[in-house]
């Protein structure tokens, strides 16, 4: 079987650059198609299901770590092994230090040959191996995941810089008490406590309380680090709940797992990413 990969990079001499030196290094090692956002990357990663992805870190649309998140939740769980991932990245130092703590590849730009080398005798000898990076008795989707929840952990990579320079870790947001939210032509303030769910929707965000249903244009990624994390769980990359809220967590026939709320009628999913906090149930 002859090994493919995908590459996701936005600037398109960069992804020129680096099938180049990947010819170079792994001449057997085809590429099967070059996307510039994240979005692409999950579906023609879905469509041709390579066996490597090369991904950047700073995409349209999703991240390379969002986009890994979201592959990884949608992945079959027949056929073919999660691809092997290595991350392509101007940040090091931090970014360096978090990729490396976590057991997954990554390239500075511009990529060098020399380390891309080593990352390609690193990739053959998985490929040899017939598996993606696991320790011995884990599934390796399984043990991806987790590596991907430690990165997208709030401020994992927020020091990080693209000259090489540690910088100063930005201080803590202060504790959201209120949100202002859109009900029509009104503007309302809503307790935090009051809070169901927080739910992406294009480019608005949506609050649900038991009694409204409102939209804020703020970011989830940026509400995240405002709410108390023993309060909210996180349980897709577009959706926060209430932990006390939850009524109940029920598993499907092909193992997927949907929670529903004291106080909505919606039946919410969760997804791989999250769902070894339910574990338990």
């Amino acid at each position: 079987m002859t090994p493919t990969a995908l590459i996701a990079e936005d600037e398109p001499l960069l992804a020129a650059a680096l099938q180049t030196e990947l010819q170079r290094a792994w001449p057997a090692l085809e590429v099967v198609a070059t996307v510039g956002d994240g979005t692409s990357a999950v579906e023609q990663a879905l469509l041709l299901q390579p066996h490597v992805l090369f991904l950047d870190i700073r995409m349209p649309g999703l991240t390379g770590l969002e986009a890994a998140a979201e592959l990884a939740d949608a992945w079959p769980s027949t056929g073919r092994p999660f691809p092997m991932l290595v991350f392509v990245t101007a940040y090091d130092q931090y970014a360096v230090q978090a990729f490396e703590a976590q057991a997954l590849d990554y390239l500075l730009k511009p990529v060098v040959p020399e380390r891309l080398a080593r990352t390609v005798q690193r990739l053959q000898a998985q490929w040899a191996a017939g598996s993606s990076p696991t320790l011995s008795g884990e599934d390796p989707l399984e043990r991806v995941i987790q590596r991907l929840q430690a990165l997208l952990e709030p401020g994992a990579l927020a020091s990080a810089t693209p000259s090489g320079v540690a910088a100063a870790p930005p201080p803590p947001p202060p504790p959201l008490r209120v949100i202002q939210a859109s009900v029509g032509s009104d503007i309302r303030l809503i307790p935090l406590e009051e809070v169901l769910v927080l739910e992406a929707a294009d480019k608005y965000l949506r609050v649900l309380t038991a009694e409204a249903d409102c939209l804020i244009r703020t970011p989830l990624r940026e509400l995240l680090p405002q709410l108390p994390p023993q309060d909210f769980w996180q349980i897709h990359r577009g959706t926060v709940v209430r932990a006390s809220a939850i009524h109940s967590a029920h598993r499907d026939a092909s193992g997927r797992l949907s929670l529903r709320l004291r106080g909505r009628s919606e039946s919410w999913p969760v997804s791989r990413l999250y769902a070894g906090r339910f574990k338990a149930m």
